[in-house]
């Protein structure tokens, strides 16, 4: 039953994110959380309601993707917030905005260890360990105050998720804060890099002979800046997995998103001046402990902190990429662009070797990505979990033309990502075509999405790789010298699965019964899935 609207707590938290322009959050509604979604509807955001608080925040991350925004979600109290964790740390890692709103123990309540519904020892601890900063509030006036503070910190510095508990009895308090105090409000933007620093890179960088540009998650609000400077300089552009698409993978210069490779790091390496723009250059995108560059090194990053991390650096520019790469060009003036000839054959043996070096290290990972790249469209947004056919293959094969259209999460590299995040950024641009390209091992971690796809009423198609469990691990186990113990899974008729969602499933053995089942999928639309068998699919290539 309706009642009249209540302007409670809960109301002008989700009032103060519309006014930022959040129209989308992800969660569960929950006996402790009601006074979140109390007001959605009056405000025009859309709940996206997942089967598990994990899928919520993945979808929210595919989401802020999108959107540039960051993603809300919205849990319950104890186990909901803690199901929610895992994404909370991708987003961490990955450096990615995210904003969880959770109720907690009323004031007064806290470690009472009575039995109360719900009741967690710490739960504001164990989510704060996670975050960049966890925040108990006290009143409607600090619940307001700590939205602004969180865009503050996603418009100024790196991105993190931040968590916001709001205690039972104050989340359901009426208020009568006035509207003003929920309005956005200005944010300065992150600070400009030293005007030194940067006529000393121009210097550097004019004076190359052979530069090069390593781009990671950081440059991704910087395309038109960096493609710019990489034409101006004549330098090829390599970049991380979150950077994959921020210079056009077609451009000339592009080498693509292959720094896990040795034929694809010998670019940074060997460049006499690399210009390394928003990455913190870690393992997890390395795949070695250190890039180990030769020339002279140019760090461009939000943080002064991440300057030197990981390698050195013999210039610092400690601003936003997008206003520091603009004013490189301006120091460098118009000019004559340099002669590209000597960089687009570097860009294209390098690419060439990449390929080579993926199929000597799994020639059949890298086929079968070659084939699914050649049947996608080429617009889509293709979301991927921690897989074989991800990271030993697709992720090095298919070329995009955008940033943010291959969700991945690299560093944190965890299972049940790839589904919900397509869902999340599918709502976010339903324009484009949204796929999940994962294995069976990391879809059986989030397959309870696909009827939250159906609910939604979204296209999504889900292209399962089935190499019979977790491959990889069952190879760590061999070469430890360890009997496979553990990761030889069992498998359901996966295309019957979709069926049963109220979707539609196929089995293809070919690759072209694969182009068929995709140009089917997108124009029939709703969830969509195509089981490929791969020992079935390598032995119809020849593999």
């Amino acid at each position: 039953m309706q009642t009249t609207p209540k302007r409670t707590t809960g109301w002008v938290v989700m009032e103060t994110l519309r006014g930022y322009g959040i129209d989308t959050v992800f969660g569960i509604p929950g006996t402790h959380n009601l006074e979140f979604y109390r007001p959605l509807g009056e405000l025009g955001i859309r709940p996206v309601t997942t089967r598990h608080e994990q899928g919520a925040g993945y979808g929210a991350d595919g989401w802020s993707l999108q959107t540039g925004l960051p993603g809300v979600v919205i849990t319950t109290s104890g186990p909901g917030l803690l199901n929610a964790l895992s994404a909370a740390g991708t987003a961490y890692c990955e450096s990615r905005p995210m904003i969880l709103l959770s109720p907690g123990p009323a004031l007064g309540a806290e470690f009472a260890d009575v039995g109360t519904l719900h009741e967690t020892k710490d739960q504001l601890s164990a989510a704060s360990a996670i975050v960049e900063w966890g925040r108990r509030v006290t009143s409607a006036e600090e619940a307001v105050a700590a939205i602004h503070d969180a865009f503050e910190l996603f418009g100024t510095t790196r991105p993190r998720p931040v968590y916001i508990e709001v205690p039972l009895d104050v989340l359901e308090q009426e208020t009568e804060l006035a509207a003003d105090a929920t309005a956005p409000r200005a944010i300065a933007g992150p600070a400009t890099a030293d005007a030194t620093a940067v006529a000393e890179a121009a210097r550097l960088l004019a004076a190359a002979q052979r530069p090069a540009i390593l781009a990671g998650g950081g440059s991704r609000g910087a395309a038109t800046e960096l493609r710019a400077l990489a034409e101006r300089l004549g330098a090829p552009v390599i970049t991380t997995l979150n950077a994959k698409g921020v210079l056009d993978e077609q451009h000339p210069l592009a080498v693509g998103s292959s720094l896990r490779l040795q034929a694809g790091r010998s670019v940074a390496q060997d460049a006499d001046v690399l210009l390394i723009v928003g990455s913190k250059l870690g393992e997890a995108e390395l795949w070695v402990s250190e890039l180990a560059a030769t020339g002279t090194i140019i760090r461009v990053d939000l943080l002064e902190s991440q300057i030197t991390k990981n390698h050195r650096a013999d210039v610092g520019l400690v601003g936003d990429a997008a206003a520091t790469l603009a004013a490189l060009l301006t120091e460098l003036g118009a000019g004559t662009p340099r002669d590209h000839a000597g960089a687009v054959g570097a860009a294209s043996q390098a690419r060439a070797a990449v390929r080579a070096e993926s199929a000597e290290l799994s020639a059949v990972n890298t086929a079968l990505a070659e084939a699914i790249a050649a049947a996608l469209p080429e617009d889509a947004i293709v979301a991927t979990d921690s897989s074989q056919i991800a990271y030993w293959g697709l992720l090095n094969t298919l070329r995009v033309s955008e940033p943010n259209s291959t969700p991945y999460m690299a560093t944190y590299a965890t299972l049940g990502y790839g589904l919900p995040a397509a869902l999340g950024a599918r709502i976010a641009v339903p324009n484009r075509p949204a796929f999940t390209v994962v294995g069976d091992g990391a879809l059986m971690f989030s397959m309870n999405e696909f009827i939250t796809v159906v609910e939604q009423r979204e296209d999504v198609t889900v292209i399962v790789v089935d190499n019979g469990g977790y491959a990889e691990i069952k190879q760590n186990e061999l070469d430890a010298g360890i009997a496979p113990v553990g990761v030889d899974l069992a498998q359901p008729n996966w295309a019957a699965v979709a069926d049963a969602f109220g979707g539609t499933g196929r089995k293809v053995a070919t690759a072209g019964e694969l182009a068929e089942a995709v140009t089917a999928a997108v124009a029939a639309g709703g969830l969509q899935l195509i089981h490929i068998d791969q020992a079935t699919f390598d032995a119809a290539q020849g593999a």
